[in-house]
């Protein structure tokens, strides 16, 4: 009995942990798409937290499970010795920290979070910051840092993620909606302070940065016309080539069987006059009837009057 009060901070920790993770539950369930950027990433970290109390092994990459109304957010959680991360770096799904890799301050473990938010949540970021004339074509990929020294913490702080002398790539080759090799989408950066950076890619549909956040793909807005209006527009001018066309064939046509028709009429006109102003005779030739001609002669005359001589 004496040894129980060792164990109460234990037991509070966890109830104070299961009551947040209850919350966090309840504020989606009410709010649904309309939570806040901010208040989804809490939501996320919490989750991620609960994870490594039944997964604690380090460096070891787990599935953070979430309930069904952020079932289309995709986010995994890995935690690191400070010091092994930036010695070795790591590769934490479309995230490569390079060696070098800076966590501050740099405290005894880290838990690394990345998220992907998928189509529906990506929305988010695209109402909630101002990004006029380009348009997402890729989901919002993320990258947190959390203290993870105590798992039991109810309150997990937020750390800070920087780049050595290699910057932190992210890699968009699965997650890209473009396959026009025509379009290169840009990289957007949207950091925690409303604003968004955009930048060209290092490398096809891959995207560096220097710091944690979350980060995609974007496109000029005029180069993805809506396909209604532009398939609309071309079936009216097809349409309308095609009609004069087949017109102008279909006339051809007509003029052809006409000629021909009137052709034929002139050939039996002249066969039918031919017959009519020459009336052969009908003789037997062996055994077959077979048309002749009457026996004529030319009755021989002297052209000139020539006496020859006696």
């Amino acid at each position: 009995m004496g040894s129980l009060p060792c164990f109460i901070p234990v037991i509070v920790a966890f109830v104070l942990r299961s009551l947040l993770l209850l919350l966090s539950s309840t504020e989606v369930d009410a709010l649904g798409t309309e939570v806040n950027v901010g208040v989804l990433d809490h939501i996320l970290g919490g989750y991620a937290f609960e994870s490594y109390i039944r997964h604690n092994k380090t460096g070891f990459l787990y599935r953070i499970h979430l309930p069904s109304n952020l079932s289309s957010i995709r986010a995994n959680t890995v935690r690191f010795r400070c010091g092994s991360l930036r010695r070795y770096g790591a590769q934490v799904k479309e995230f490569h920290l390079a060696m070098g890799v800076e966590v501050e301050p740099c405290v005894e473990r880290v838990l690394i979070v990345s998220q992907n938010l998928g189509d529906t949540w990506s929305s988010l970021y695209y109402e909630n910051y101002n990004v006029p004339g380009y348009q997402l074509v890729s989901p919002i990929l993320g990258l947190l840092a959390y203290d993870a020294t105590f798992l039991n913490s109810t309150s997990p702080s937020l750390l800070k993620i920087s780049s050595g002398s290699e910057p932190i790539t992210i890699d968009f080759s699965n997650l890209t909606k473009i396959n026009d090799p025509s379009i290169r989408p840009f990289c957007a950066c949207f950091d925690s302070d409303g604003n968004v950076n955009v930048t060209e890619q290092v490398s096809n549909n891959i995207c560096a940065t220097t710091q944690h956040g979350h980060f995609g793909l974007l496109v000029e807005a005029s180069l993805l016309q809506p396909p209604g209006e532009v398939s609309g527009w071309k079936i009216i001018v097809g349409s309308a080539v095609g009609g004069i066309l087949g017109a102008f064939l279909l006339g051809l046509l007509v003029v052809a069987l006409l000629v021909k028709v009137k052709r034929k009429a002139q050939i039996a006109e002249m066969e039918r006059r031919a017959y009519e102003e020459e009336a052969l005779q009908i003789s037997m030739v062996g055994h077959v009837r077979a048309p002749t001609a009457a026996g004529t002669r030319t009755t021989p005359s002297i052209e000139h009057e020539y006496i020859p001589p006696p």
